[in-house]
């Protein structure tokens, strides 16, 4: 195939979504950066603390990741000593997560740099626009896209 005949990347939903998606990473990445946290560790933080010592499971759905890349994500927070994992007392099998007092502590000085990253986001953006790509977003990962396989 000849690269004339292919679309090009801008016409691609999820080369243009990765690129705002790595563009605006980087940008709260940057932001958060003096909390010694990146930003999708402040999120998983926040999740956790909202979440009222959440299901690993639970956590993982939500966050629409599997369990074993949200292992991976969890590793340096439970080796930093701001998250701990434990078993459910009412089924074993189930592994929750808690902030410890220092995760604590951590999330609430990443929320106060994470809360300045939203505002200078929004200032740019637009608060309206914003919330309109919000809802726009969480339509998308709110879709099935359990399709039948593609044939060319």
């Amino acid at each position: 195939m000849s690269k004339d005949s292919l679309p090009g990347l801008t016409l691609c939903n999820n080369a243009a979504l990765r690129r705002a998606a790595r563009k605006l990473g980087k940008f709260y990445d940057d932001v958060v950066e003096p909390s010694g946290l990146k930003a999708t560790q402040q999120g998983l933080l926040y999740q956790i603390h909202i979440g009222d010592e959440p299901a690993m499971g639970a956590i993982a759905t939500s966050l629409i990741m599997d369990l074993s890349a949200l292992g991976h994500t969890l590793k340096p927070l439970i080796r930093d000593g701001y998250v701990e994992t434990f078993a459910d007392p009412q089924d074993r099998r189930v592994k929750r997560v808690r902030l410890t007092p220092q995760g604590l502590a951590k999330l609430e000085a990443a929320m106060k740099l994470w809360q300045i990253a939203q505002q200078r986001f929004e200032d740019v953006v637009g608060r309206d626009k914003a919330e309109k790509l919000r809802a726009a977003l969480d339509d998308i990962a709110a879709l099935d896209f359990d399709l039948p396989p593609a044939t060319p």
